[in-house]
């Protein structure tokens, strides 16, 4: 890794030299120019990793040199030296873009500081830029793929809500939808993207625990408490919170919530005094809040707390071709991890996987990608290598989900339907088991239930 460089741009010899000399020592790599037309010449050439400008030199000004930096979105740090504290140079300069000013004579101490944070801000860019550019060439927009319309709205939403950095986001959607996916590409896309991103499952969790996790503790707040300990909120001061499954929030960690929202501010578990955060709450659920807020389980003040920028996650039913893009994904990376060679799809698998409904959506693509690849050899992976609901009911001499008793093709709708009652039955109308059968949630079955008017136990 080679070490970073300087550019200094300063007509002023022994200014070069003391500056060459100090950055040297500390490993930095030093280019030197007296005048305008050299320093830009070395910054095209070279493009180094820090500018330190001069104000006056022989053919013009360190706000010309910057400027014309700025206009070729050149976005190098700019330390410049003045003459006047505060004067309107100065002033000039940090409206252009310039990290911060330095007053001759130079205290080369000051300078190593302003130098250091500079180069660190630099590389926590650098960072994330390169983080986004794995992400989007591995795995699509931020981790999310697809190209159908449903998406390309979502990913239009996300950019543009990314660069609110303060405004609260509500992300709603079916499970597996890919609702942290879309939590972590607005934080990655977001002022904040240089900051911490922490989630919380509220359905992992206990109230008790909860509390704790979020606000913190002092020491001696409960029988475990033998020291202090942060939260999530004060953790992620400056950066975003995660809150997955919101619905599922109890009572009172509703009201601690919406005191959050609210005042940016909240207290330790068993602590008197108010900690301020700066933080952006992102919240996701695969519930409907409305219909909580009927029932009496989520407060009304909250949800509009909440409810300020809202994205919905479409369900894969929905997204056309895009399943076959992400079963494509999804079988290139279980051939890497299983040392396989599948190459791709029988068409009659293709026509499977857009003919099912999906109700597990791209988590259970993958799930299904994963199992298929693992289990099997091939070339080309085939309708028998697949292990979805319809064709494991056919194999066993049971009725196909995706056709009715006439032989005709049924609608997704009824193929949907057809899915939830087989495995209900099978199930004897317990919930709980024929979730696992179908490999959803229980609640994403509920959801299902109601959406089809099935009798509910």
């Amino acid at each position: 890794m080679r070490a970073e460089t300087i550019l200094i741009i300063d007509d002023e010899r022994l200014i070069r030299w003391s500056l060459g000399q100090q950055l040297s020592k500390a490993g930095f790599g030093v280019l030197e120019a007296d005048s305008c037309a050299l320093g830009v010449s070395l910054l095209l050439e070279h493009e180094p990793d820090l500018l330190i400008l001069d104000q006056l030199l022989p053919d013009g000004t360190g706000i010309d040199v910057l400027r014309e930096i700025r206009s070729g979105n050149n976005t190098i740090p700019v330390i410049m030296l003045t003459a006047i504290d505060k004067s309107d140079v100065a002033v000039q300069a940090m409206k252009l873009g310039a990290f911060d000013y330095v007053t001759k004579p130079v205290n080369h101490e000051e300078l190593s500081i302003l130098i250091e944070k500079a180069l660190e801000s630099t590389r926590l860019k650098r960072q994330v830029a390169h983080f986004l550019k794995e992400q989007e060439k591995n795995y699509g927009f931020c981790g999310l793929n697809g190209t159908s319309a449903p998406m390309r709205k979502v990913f239009d939403e996300i950019t543009k809500i990314a660069a609110g950095g303060e405004t609260t986001v509500l992300i709603t959607g079916e499970s597996g939808t890919g609702k942290e996916l879309a939590a972590r590409a607005i934080h990655f896309l977001s002022p904040r993207r240089d900051k911490a991103l922490m989630t919380v499952n509220f359905s992992a969790l206990t109230d008790t625990l909860i509390q704790s996790e979020l606000f913190g503790h002092e020491k001696g707040a409960f029988t475990d408490a033998r020291s202090q300990k942060k939260g999530v909120f004060e953790l992620a001061d400056g950066g975003t919170i995660f809150l997955d499954e919101i619905g599922d929030v109890s009572a009172k960690t509703q009201v601690s919530l919406l005191r959050v929202l609210e005042q940016k501010a909240f207290q330790r578990v068993g602590g008197a005094a108010d900690i301020s955060v700066d933080i952006r709450i992102i919240a996701a659920t695969n519930q409907s809040l409305l219909e909580r807020i009927d029932e009496g389980r989520f407060r009304t003040d909250l949800y509009y707390r909440l409810n300020v920028a809202t994205i919905l996650m479409p369900p894969v039913r929905e997204r056309g071709e895009d399943i076959l893009q992400l079963a494509d994904y999804f079988l290139q990376e279980f051939n890497t991890k299983f040392h396989k060679h599948f190459r791709g799809f029988a068409e009659s698998t293709k026509e499977l996987f857009l003919g099912y409904g999906w109700p597990g959506n791209v988590r259970e693509i993958r799930n299904v990608l994963e199992r298929a690849v693992l289990l099997t050899d091939g070339d080309l992976l085939l309708p028998e290598h697949v292990d979805l609901p319809s064709i494991r009911q056919t194999r066993h001499g049971q009725i196909d989900a995706s056709r009715d008793p006439a032989g005709d093709d049924l609608s997704l709708f009824e193929m949907e339907k057809q899915a939830l009652l087989h495995a209900l039955e099978k199930a004897g109308n317990n919930q709980s088991l024929a979730a696992k059968l179908l490999r959803i949630s229980r609640d994403t079955l509920r959801y299902r239930m109601k959406k089809y008017n099935l009798r509910q136990n």
